[in-house]
């Protein structure tokens, strides 16, 4: 699940709701839809159909990504317990991005006519639906930004700062996320050759660890590689 990257959210500058906090109103629409058990691996939305339902996540992760004719693919996000994937195409236009499961996942299914029943009765939930879109947006223009202008070592360490917890005593910060090479090199839009070589240099240069499958930042990453 993908941090925003404005920082914390600030209702008094937009008049938005802040998304830091579980949504009474994500908990009340999920307990409308209708319960499925996915596998690992399991695309539960493919780019370009047409679709009409919201998927929220109840345990497990989702992964929303594009590709392209070669098989080669860019995540957009990461989606946990609370968050929902799919609204974008709630207008009935194709789907924008393709979502698979990144572990055994449930998701509450709802679908478009139940969601818009929910809205006419608790018209608040249209601001905070309309705050999560205008983050993602906000998202998706950082991310395009930064594929175009940013190299993929500053594009890296951008990831690897999102993802990373608070530094600990030590001073140290772990990602909590277990992301392979692969997984990292799509988040960058990069080859996995890239980023295994970049971490390694890292790893080598005492900047970074791995300590049960996660990458430990062990003192802060240079600006320059």
């Amino acid at each position: 699940m993908p941090p925003a990257p404005d920082g914390p959210h600030t209702p008094h500058s937009t008049g938005l709701p802040a998304l830091d906090a579980p949504s009474a109103h994500v908990e009340a629409l999920a307990e409308r839809g209708m319960q499925r058990h996915y596998r690992r691996g399991t695309l539960i939305i493919q780019e370009g159909e047409r679709g009409d339902t919201l998927y929220i996540v109840r345990s497990g992760r989702l992964r929303a990504f594009v590709a392209d004719a070669s098989g080669k693919e860019l995540t957009l996000g990461l989606y946990g317990p609370g968050e929902y994937v799919g609204e974008m195409s709630l207008d009935g236009g194709p789907r924008s991005a393709s979502v698979e499961t990144c572990e055994p996942t449930v998701c509450a299914v709802v679908a478009r006519d139940v969601l818009l029943t929910y809205i006419a009765e608790q018209p608040g939930f249209a601001l905070e639906l309309m705050a999560r879109l205008i983050r993602r947006a906000r998202l998706a223009t950082d991310n395009a930004r930064s594929v175009a202008l940013i190299d993929v070592y500053g594009r890296l360490t951008r990831l690897l700062d999102q993802l990373a917890t608070a530094p600990d005593a030590q001073g140290q910060r772990t990602v909590t996320e277990r992301l392979t090479h692969q997984q990292i090199a799509s988040h960058l839009a990069c080859s996995r050759e890239m980023v295994s070589r970049l971490l390694k240099d890292l790893e080598t240069g005492g900047y970074l660890a791995t300590q049960e499958r996660r990458l430990v930042l062990l003192k802060p990453l240079p600006a320059r590689w």
